[in-house]
């Protein structure tokens, strides 16, 4: 009854997400932290430094502006799916997915740079499958470049997904040599704009590119998982691995463009999760960037299954889960 109430596009359906965002971000508001000493906050990048600094030391203000780019994240899912109508129906799922998958971590729930930057990264991406039969040189592909490095000014590793360029050259082009040089342009743009600023207004340019290589080589504290948590992503873990092999068997049928956007989503989530296993730099915050496809992968699977039971149980049983964290998160 659950799933069939989100699959749903009536406005009460718009209710439930917002009383499910109250409920998924209730622990924050309750207990607001102020974040860890992780290389990102102790090494920030100039924009998210810029937001720390009009944020202060306030540990309630930086919960209230992580909720906000989350519901902003929320609503370009949803516009995704809306304009170009890969899943095939128009549905609000991918949102309450997404907040179900972010919710996992609620000490990730507070003041972080990932954020804003899997915004710009969503962006990007709206961007890169703009490209679509576009003639002649797609200037998308600078847009997302630029996208993508702007990103990269509040969370640093978010510079890794401009492999998704050249994928998405691959995928919706002949390879244009214009275009893969129009995409280098776009990411070295922001850099070398903030290198001439710093120069000009004599801030250390050597600093700068320390704070880089800290925020894409250093090491992390390690994340302890707790008994639940661990259940939970192997509950969630097996879930996206239904849903991936569901995908698959049925992505030959749908329409090219649709078939790409997914493809495009898969690359997303492989490169997040090697991120995640290979660099040290790189912890349970890429929740935020691996729960953007990971809830359209989701959602394909329990808008088009035939079976109704079995996905009702595993949807309801995972909103359950992540209430439990929640409340042991308070508790």
């Amino acid at each position: 009854m659950l799933l069939k109430i989100f699959k749903g596009t009536r406005p009460r359906v718009i209710s439930l997400i917002i009383i499910t965002t109250g409920t998924v971000w209730l622990s924050a508001f309750l207990n607001p932290q102020i974040p860890a000493s992780f290389q990102y906050e102790t090494s920030p990048m100039p924009l998210y430094s810029l937001v720390k600094s009009i944020i202060g030391g306030s540990a309630l203000a930086g919960v209230i502006f992580s909720l906000l780019m989350s519901s902003l994240l929320i609503y370009l899912l949803v516009n995704f799916n809306t304009t170009l109508f890969f899943i095939n129906e128009r549905t609000f799922l991918p949102a309450a997915i997404f907040l179900l998958i972010t919710g996992l971590f609620p000490q990730n729930q507070l003041l972080n740079p990932v954020l804003p930057g899997a915004i710009f990264l969503m962006l990007a991406i709206i961007r890169i499958m703009g490209a679509y039969r576009k003639p002649a040189t797609a200037f998308n592909f600078f847009d997302a470049a630029l996208l993508i490095s702007i990103g990269s000014f509040f969370y640093c590793n978010l510079i890794w997904f401009a492999i998704l360029l050249f994928i998405g050259i691959a995928l919706l082009r002949t390879v244009n040599f214009n275009e893969i040089a129009l995409s280098f342009l776009g990411i070295a743009t922001p850099y070398v704009l903030t290198i001439g600023l710093y120069y000009v207004i004599g801030k250390d340019i050597g600093a700068f590119f320390n704070d880089v290589k800290i925020n894409l080589f250093g090491e992390l504290q390690t994340y302890y998982f707790q008994r639940l948590t661990i259940v939970v992503l192997i509950f969630c873990g097996l879930m996206i691995l239904i849903s991936m092999a569901y995908l698959i068997t049925r992505i030959s049928i749908q329409k090219i463009k649709s078939r790409k956007t997914f493809y495009l989503l898969l690359w997303t989530f492989f490169i997040s999760l090697a991120l995640y296993i290979i660099l040290p730099s790189v912890s349970v915050e890429m929740v935020w960037i691996t729960g953007i496809p990971a809830s359209y992968i989701l959602a394909h699977y329990f808008v088009f299954v035939r079976k109704k039971l079995l996905p009702e149980i595993i949807f309801t049983v995972f909103f359950i889960l992540i209430l439990l964290v929640q409340l042991l998160y308070i508790l």
